[in-house]
């Protein structure tokens, strides 16, 4: 199983109830002999250009691990879904993840330095 991301532009009447149409694309995904990991809904957006004659879009980020071979059957099922406007497939660069993630670590511990050596300063501040 192979892990991918799926970002999904629903229509944006669908923000007040959304959930139906969450649950049809993970049946999709589940339909297909996937697993739906995670999702991350960034709410209503506006897009860069009218799609089908929207100006705004609910995105919703799904994190799946499925076979490749299922990904185009996805792709069809996705295309013909009315309440999905635009999607996008793909696969993480994990190696590009778990870099920026240990940068973002390191530069954290370096903060919480600089943190307590300004600490220490202020100390002997208020001592002398």
């Amino acid at each position: 199983m192979t892990q991918y991301e799926i970002a999904v532009l629903y229509h944006p009447d669908l923000e007040v109830d959304l959930t139906k149409a969450e649950d049809r694309v993970k049946k999709i995904v589940t339909d297909n002999g996937g697993k739906v990991v995670g999702a991350d809904n960034w709410g209503k957006r506006k897009l860069a250009y009218p799609i089908k004659g929207n100006e705004h879009a609910v995105y919703v980020f799904y994190t799946v691990e499925l076979p490749g071979e299922s990904v185009a059957k996805i792709e069809s099922t996705l295309n013909i879904t009315d309440e999905v406007i635009r999607f996008l497939i793909t696969r993480p660069d994990l190696k590009a993840i778990a870099k920026a993630e240990t940068a973002k670590a390191e530069k954290a511990e370096q903060a919480a330095k600089r943190r307590d050596q300004g600490d220490d300063k202020e100390e002997n501040e208020d001592e002398d």
